[in-house]
């Protein structure tokens, strides 16, 4: 490249926030397709578009790229339901299928992988705790609120679970006795 062209574009510019990004979310693509033991920092480099000693860098190597990727995937938004409404809400959702591309699906499973795996199960566990089940029990608030965030999340993945298993929307009487049914689930553990 002549010298002239480099003064006229400038250095290149780095954004280290972007590539770390750009980092996690491969991993988080190559964890959820491959598992822990497959995925291989090479790929997920690649993928990112950067190079493999950031990953050492940004994350301290793979096993704390893998967490960090545990903790993004693991994100309730529960202060965007209402109480009042969540229940139906969810039901309809996972009366729905799931979309072709959809994030919370990725996430899932990968989220399915790592509970698969005694090599990351104690770190799911982790973030489980962290970044689930505790926003969960704050958002119920109430009586029993740990024991009910626990019902409230068993039920919400096993839900998730049908809902990739089966892979489209329900349909007709069946869908109408599914969304009643699972909403009155979801409101008795909601319910203090």
């Amino acid at each position: 490249m002549s010298e002239t062209l480099v003064q006229e574009r400038g250095p290149r510019r780095r954004d280290a926030a972007a590539t770390r990004a750009a980092i996690l979310e491969a991993a988080k693509r190559q964890f959820g397709a491959l598992g822990y033991d497959s995925a291989t920092l090479r790929d997920i480099a690649a993928e990112a578009g950067a190079d493999v000693a950031l990953i050492k860098r940004y994350f301290g190597g793979k096993e704390g790229l893998f967490t960090e990727a545990l903790k993004e995937s693991i994100r309730p938004k529960l202060t965007e339901w209402d109480k009042a409404s969540f229940a139906r809400e969810i039901a309809v959702m996972m009366a729905d299928a799931p979309g072709v591309g959809d994030a919370r699906t990725h996430s899932f499973q990968f989220l399915l992988r790592a509970a698969t795996s005694p090599a990351t199960a104690p770190l799911l566990n982790v973030a489980v705790q962290e970044r689930f089940l505790t926003p969960i029990r704050d958002w119920l608030g109430g009586a029993d609120a740990q024991g009910r965030a626990r019902v409230l999340a068993a039920v919400f993945i096993g839900f998730l679970v049908e809902r990739l298993i089966r892979g489209e929307p329900l349909a007709g009487r069946e869908r109408d006795v599914f969304i009643a049914r699972a909403t009155a689930t979801f409101e008795s553990l909601v319910a203090a």
